[in-house]
């Protein structure tokens, strides 16, 4: 059984790739998949939770990055895994910053499904055999999750209290 991590800012992407995985017969494995559409807790699930693979598409967190180079803290931490890029646009600057850090691959995003398989398979194929225990614990509970959230769309602690309805 594998653990995959899916980057993408949009929701839908993400939900329809992880449904994709799972119900595929293009894949001989089994996956467990996690999606996520922040950076910081993409690294922290690389670092913590140690996916076999990296899907992602960085292009969607373009307008919060002030520099490319806040996008190494996620790479150096996937170096050692197979890490493929999804691309929804072609930025030259962003491809050259990219091209020093060990992509497995770099797609776009609209690569046919048959060939996006058998890069994933590729990439799986190089993993030692993964260690995955019976349930998959989160990283943060829903509760964190969502404070985490309200936190990076800049809401006040006051304000995220009342939203999740915390007394103290």
């Amino acid at each position: 059984m594998f653990k995959i991590l899916l980057i993408d800012r949009c929701h839908f992407t993400r939900t329809g790739f992880e449904a994709w995985l799972n119900h595929s017969d293009l894949f001989s494995g089994h996956f467990v998949v996690t999606g996520v559409n922040n950076l910081f807790l993409a690294r922290e699930h690389i670092l913590q939770w140690k996916p076999a693979l990296v899907i992602a598409d960085l292009s969607g967190f373009r307008q919060d990055l002030h520099h490319f180079q806040q996008l190494s803290s996620l790479l150096i931490a996937s170096e050692t895994l197979p890490f493929i890029m999804l691309q929804s646009g072609q930025e030259q600057e962003m491809t050259d910053y990219l091209a020093q850090f060990p992509i497995w691959s770099s797609l776009s995003k609209n690569t046919d499904l048959e060939k996006l398989a058998a890069v994933i398979n590729d990439a799986l194929t190089t993993c030692v055999s993964a260690e995955l225990p019976e349930m998959a614990a989160p990283l943060l509970t829903r509760q964190e999750e969502r404070v985490l959230t309200l936190w990076m769309d800049g809401a006040s602690n006051q304000k995220i209290a009342s939203n999740l309805r915390i007394n103290g």
